[in-house]
């Protein structure tokens, strides 16, 4: 039973477009609270966009996220839980990036994340670029591999372009197999579909045992024997939740960089995450909200519900 202490503020004691927005009307608590010892699931913010490839934004995402999130209430729809009430969760605060050096910024996030694990911490973060998704698994996944469920239009297993060593959004899966943070055998990617520069991707995926969902497998088999599979690879092992807003349709869900057409709506965004109860997650992140190319905020209300369904998922593991 949660401490009442970690109770978020009810839309019955101040109306919710009041106050001061955190992350599900949730109570701030920083790494130097009094209280941080005894916070099960931690909700973080981080701003950072400088690896996109194309159209930056998502540096805005972690703000217009806690706004938005200040609609989310206590209990969910289906399974009827009642996360808040089940488990203590905070809202952490955003880490602070360089916003002229990516190497300091990631090293920044590896840190922080780092000490979350030292103090049995388990990380909902909201993005920020999907290279952000690269220094959490730094921080969380050094001593041990986690398995992985990947929702995107883009596999993200990409070698660094144009020759350089400077890692982008298209890079962190490819570079956390690499370094050791995620076992490859024990990683699925759901939804992947767009034009290509070409099959490398594919290939690394293949040679490495990663399993790719294309959206045609995706569509033509329905969501619950995709999610079967995915519970069968990833088995009852830790495993990290990986959630890029570009997974869904973009009529649905535009306010992001890199749009992929084919996607689904919005009930079969929240239905694979809902499939996923009952695995060991122990962190996930929801990446790549862009505010600017979204004006209407319906993104970030779709990222943040998003987000409510995983944390469900996450309480439900403890």
């Amino acid at each position: 039973m949660a401490d009442p202490f970690f109770k978020p503020v009810s839309g019955m004691e101040m109306p919710r477009f009041a106050g001061i927005p955190t992350f599900m009307r949730l109570p701030s608590v920083p790494l130097d609270h009094p209280r941080i010892g005894d916070v099960q699931i931690g909700l973080v913010g981080l701003p950072w966009d400088g690896s996109v490839t194309n159209r930056p934004g998502p540096r805005h995402g972690p703000r217009q996220l806690r706004d938005y999130s200040t609609m989310i209430r206590a209990q969910h729809p289906v399974s009827g839980l009642r996360p808040f009430e089940a488990a203590n969760c905070a809202d952490l605060g955003d880490v602070g990036p360089n916003p002229v050096d990516q190497d300091d910024t990631m090293a920044r996030f590896a840190t922080f994340y780092a000490e979350l694990k030292s103090r049995n911490i388990r990380p909902l973060t909201g993005g920020g670029d999907h290279l952000c998704t690269l220094p959490v698994l730094r921080g969380l996944a050094k001593d041990a591999p986690l398995g992985l469920v990947h929702f995107d239009s883009h596999t993200d297993l990409f070698a660094a372009y144009f020759g350089s060593k400077t890692l982008t959004h298209g890079n962190p899966f490819r570079s956390a197999v690499e370094e050791g943070l995620l076992d490859p055998k024990r990683m699925i990617q759901i939804g992947i579909r767009g034009t290509q520069y070409d099959r490398s991707d594919f290939d690394f995926a293949k040679a490495n045992g990663i399993r790719i969902v294309t959206i045609e497998e995706f569509f033509a088999r329905g969501i619950p024997d995709v999610m079967a599979e995915a519970r069968e690879i990833v088995d009852d092992k830790p495993t990290y939740m990986s959630y890029d807003i570009d997974f869904i349709d973009p009529s649905v869900a535009p306010g992001t960089g890199t749009p992929e057409w084919g996607g689904p709506n919005a009930f079969q965004a929240m239905q694979v995450v809902r499939e996923c109860d009952g695995l060991n997650i122990v962190a996930g992140d929801l990446v790549e909200v862009s505010p600017p190319f979204d004006p209407s905020g319906n993104t970030a209300w779709l990222g943040v519900s998003l987000m409510f369904e995983m944390l469900c998922v996450m309480v439900a593991a403890l």
